[in-house]
């Protein structure tokens, strides 16, 4: 089910990209005799095969090897400076956030924690429904705003669940698009510079997205839930029954020209500004500051199974002339359904043959 009606649907398809159009560095290192050593024999410890080099590592501490693709999770490239296989690092379960609401409300920084069952979303509801006779016989299709869980105490235990793989990640928490000294400004983010041009979100669409942001400020955050999967690191699943159409995040993160990341070894940067001058081109690199976004994982789009799992829709829109990415629901998901979207547009660039 696509976002946009079918007669948008080969525009949509034209303004989608995979996570970074940066390339993706593996090493280029052929094992010999590099510094005395010979490593004619390494194989990897996973499936026994000596064979893609490049993409083989070993580990700074046992020297035992191990495919890139072949690690749980996945490795997207050749990671910088030391590294160590899972038997010598240790890797345990992060540690879970406190499920504390003062601390919850500190580090999302909430206005209140909403009390009453009067919700913001409430508003949106009645007026979908009223609305939804009408919406099925035209063309586009309005997107919907995340209906939270009405459990006060559930949704602090989805928050605290963000707040531990955000705090495992080292990454501080935002919810918006943010412009950092040396990178690029926000004068750089303009819709017009878009190759080829991009679709333009309604007013009324952008009147949803602005209510999912006001919800998420006053504690009502989208009914879903982060959990540590041993093959796949951190996934996103969700916690109730969420709609086609409905609106799951905003991709958030620092903005960045793309010449400036053509080196990063970030696995989460996603297509911000795909411009006509590639100098002028920008990412978002949520490593630093991000939401839940970077943390719903990809497709292996090379398989049939692969596919059958994507339940979101990545777009990118010219919001008010600025570029925003979105993640879309593109049909009904259900309680306890981990969530998947495509990282690669049409061009398929992003190494994903090896996704589980």
């Amino acid at each position: 089910m696509a976002v946009a009606s079918l007669t948008t649907m080969k525009k949509t398809a034209m303004v989608l990209r995979h996570r970074t159009q940066a390339p993706r560095r593996y090493s280029d290192t052929i094992f010999g005799d590099e510094d005395g050593l010979d490593f004619e024999d390494v194989s990897c410890q996973r499936c026994g095969s000596g064979d893609f080099g490049s993409k083989l590592l070993l580990c700074d501490k046992c020297d035992k090897g191990y495919h890139i693709f072949c690690l749980r999770p996945i490795l997207a490239s050749v990671p910088k400076g030391a590294w160590f296989c899972p038997s010598c690092s240790n890797i345990k379960k992060p540690q879970l956030f406190p499920l504390v609401q003062t601390k919850i409300v500190d580090f999302f920084r909430i206005r209140r924690l909403p009390e009453s069952t009067e919700r913001l979303s409430q508003t949106n509801i009645k007026k979908r429904k009223r609305a939804s006779g009408l919406a099925m016989s035209k063309k586009r299709r309005k997107l919907l705003a995340f209906n939270p869980t009405e459990d006060p105490q559930r949704r602090l235990e989805q928050m605290a669940s963000l707040a531990t793989a955000l705090e495992s990640s080292g990454t501080e928490y935002s919810n918006e698009l943010t412009y950092r000294p040396g990178m690029a400004p926000r004068s750089a983010n303009s819709a017009a510079l878009e190759k080829g041009g991009m679709q333009v979100l309604p007013k009324e669409d952008i009147e949803t997205l602005n209510l999912c942001k006001r919800m998420m400020e006053e504690g009502e955050y989208p009914p879903l839930l982060v959990v540590f999967d041993p093959v796949e690191g951190f996934t996103v699943q969700a916690d109730r029954c969420i709609k086609d159409l409905t609106i799951i995040t905003e991709y958030v993160g620092d903005v960045d020209y793309l010449n400036n990341r053509e080196h990063d070894d970030g696995d989460s940067m996603m297509t911000l500004l795909h411009a006509s001058n590639p100098s002028k081109s920008l990412v978002i690199c949520p490593d630093k500051r991000g939401n839940i976004a970077r943390f719903v994982n990809g497709i292996n789009n090379f398989s049939p199974d692969g596919k059958k799992k994507q339940n979101v829709k990545c777009v990118r829109y010219d919001v008010n002339g600025e570029c925003r990415v979105l993640l879309i629901a593109n049909r009904d998901i259900r309680k306890g359904e981990k969530l998947y979207y495509d990282y690669n547009g049409y061009e398929h660039e992003y190494p994903t043959e090896h996704f589980v």
